[in-house]
């Protein structure tokens, strides 16, 4: 009898740990903002990305988003703390924890949607097509890279955008950890072309810049989008961003 009763009490003593064990799994995957706001911090996930994220000629970290993620964060009490990511990844690294947003250009798509929580729309881009500017003669539109080789970033909507269209997606896509590394490509002659993000082509090509030989072919515009902030699947700090953002 008393063994019995011993069975049944480490019984119902497992049975509340485990119960207590996903209330707090639900906790912690319902209140995200709270889980940001204890630790003072939001660890924010970016990749070199000019005039976005970038380390300036004084070595002071800059960008659009850098000082927009720092505005909002001071907004809400907690310090914006950036870590660079493998943009391929970023959604496996807000999933470990490792970052809490990804705050970085990031294009709005219904498959991004499906896996994490994204903000409200802020900025409208759209991909182009970055060619050597010897070469403006050679290619003129998208059918013109037939059979050529075009980079992208890997896991990116310039990636997405070669595959979409019906001329790209017939020339080889070579995909980069970065969209600068495309471009880097593209200047040494390992690329034919580079898709990638207007507001980073824009500010990092042509007369003035590293990259003064790249041009983008006139008229070529794919796949017009949305930019969000990317958040852990059900997050509340997206809509804490959301009211900053409004604010």
């Amino acid at each position: 009898m008393k063994k019995d009763r011993i069975i049944a009490l480490l019984a119902g003593a497992a049975l509340c740990l485990s119960l207590a064990a996903c209330d707090r799994g639900t906790a912690s995957a319902d209140d995200d903002w709270k889980y940001i706001q204890d630790k003072g911090e939001m660890v924010i996930g970016y990749t070199v990305y000019e005039p976005m994220n970038y380390t300036d000629d004084t070595g002071a970290f800059v960008g659009f988003e850098t000082e927009f993620a720092q505005a909002v964060c001071g907004k809400l009490g907690v310090e914006a703390k950036f870590q660079e990511i493998n943009w391929d990844n970023k959604v496996t690294d807000l999933e470990s924890k490792s970052i809490d947003a990804v705050w970085n250009g990031m294009t709005i798509t219904d498959t991004l949607k499906e896996s994490i929580a994204v903000s409200d729309p802020y900025i409208r881009n759209m991909q182009v097509v970055v060619i050597r500017a010897a070469d403006a003669d050679k290619y003129t539109d998208t059918a013109s890279l037939i059979g050529k080789t075009v980079e992208a970033e890997a896991g990116s909507a310039g990636a997405d955008a070669v595959a979409a269209d019906p001329d790209l997606s017939q020339a080889t896509l070579v995909t980069a950890p970065k969209q600068t590394d495309t471009l880097l490509e593209v200047k040494g002659m390992a690329a034919d072309a580079a898709v990638l993000d207007y507001v980073l082509a824009n500010a990092t090509i042509g007369e003035g810049t590293d990259f003064a030989d790249l041009m983008m072919i006139p008229g070529v515009e794919l796949s017009v989008e949305e930019y969000g902030v990317g958040f852990r699947k059900g997050s509340t700090a997206a809509a804490k961003v959301n009211e900053a953002i409004q604010a």
